[in-house]
């Protein structure tokens, strides 16, 4: 069964979204979790059924339970949030595929670095007014310059998870 999700511009419910992190540290053998307490965004979905928008994450919302983790995060060795202080995904073409599936073409932007990021999202809740889309994809922190990695402790590809709720936005 394919949702329908209505025309318009909607706008991201940060208060029901959820967008979290984990890596693999401590060489393979700790899972480090992390949750963006801080995030914005917003949609259009088009009258042909493609929607794009932007989502925006405030780096030092960056919660991982630690606050000495989370003030290196925080720090020029990997986030830089002084002086890149918002991490954005910019959604140029969305298309609602079979079984609720949506093809995500975007780009994600890193301590001012942006990458082509394709994800593959889907659509678990639509009514007339909220939209809830859920997602994960694995980012390459090389790729964004946070090659860090004391001692060859942080290996692999960083996982993330989002759950976003969008509401009809008011006009």
């Amino acid at each position: 069964m394919t949702v329908a999700v209505e025309t318009g511009l909607w706008q991201l419910d940060p208060a029901r979204t959820t967008v979290a992190i984990k890596h693999k540290t401590m060489w393979g053998m700790v899972t480090v979790k992390g949750t963006f307490t801080g995030v914005a965004g917003e949609g259009e979905v088009q009258p042909d059924g493609t929607a794009r928008g932007t989502i925006s994450l405030d780096v030092a919302s960056l919660d991982t339970k630690n606050a000495k983790r989370d003030k290196h995060l925080r720090s020029a060795d990997l986030f830089d949030a002084d002086r890149h202080p918002t991490i954005t995904f910019a959604v140029r073409d969305a298309v609602l595929g079979q079984d609720d599936t949506v093809e995500i073409n975007g780009q994600l932007t890193v301590r001012g670095i942006s990458r082509p990021q394709p994800v593959t999202g889907r659509v678990t809740g639509a009514s007339a007014d909220t939209v809830t889309l859920t997602a994960e994809f694995t980012v390459d922190r090389d790729q964004f310059d946070m090659g860090w990695n004391q001692m060859g402790m942080i290996r692999g590809l960083t996982s993330v998870t989002g759950t976003l709720v969008f509401t009809r936005a008011k006009g």
